[in-house]
């Protein structure tokens, strides 16, 4: 939550900064521009991908691998959309197919650390059954099984 209060504290006062150096339109021109140049290279990088996911299902394989650098795609075009100097630069990380290899591994690490250290938790999800109800409780769900 912290997060949502530093970063753009933080973006604002490089762009502030910036635009001191190098004036207000250019700083303007440098958001835009990468804005721009973001949304294109995450569209080609998003079709590239989509492309290999269709073939990995025609082939009858399951394309996680793809599927997990299509959800990177998204963040990184996301962040390159958003206004900023360090939301660009991790943006265009996560765009770039090399960086995005590099990041792929770290984070698919980061996963599996906390899975085996219990800090991720796995629980499936069932459906109610005819007869159950469901019942709010405060701010959670619970079920409670009615017999007929």
């Amino acid at each position: 939550m912290l997060l949502f209060v530093i970063v753009p504290l933080v973006e604002l006062a490089i762009l502030i900064y910036l635009g001191t150096l190098i004036g207000a339109l250019y700083t303007i021109l440098i958001v835009v521009a990468t804005g721009f140049a973001g949304a294109l290279l995450a569209r080609y990088q998003g079709m590239a991908t989509l492309s290999r996911i269709r073939d990995s299902v025609q082939r009858g394989f399951v394309p996680s691998d793809d599927l997990f650098q299509g959800g990177l795609i998204l963040v990184g075009g996301l962040l390159l959309l958003t206004p900023g100097i360090i939301t660009d630069l991790v943006g265009f990380a996560l765009l770039i197919p090399q960086t995005r290899r590099i990041i792929t591994k770290w984070v698919r690490s980061f996963i599996q650390r906390n899975i085996q250290n219990g800090e991720i938790i796995y629980q499936e999800r069932r459906q109610p059954t005819e007869g159950t109800e469901v019942k709010e409780i405060d701010s959670g769900k619970t079920r409670n099984d009615l017999k007929p």
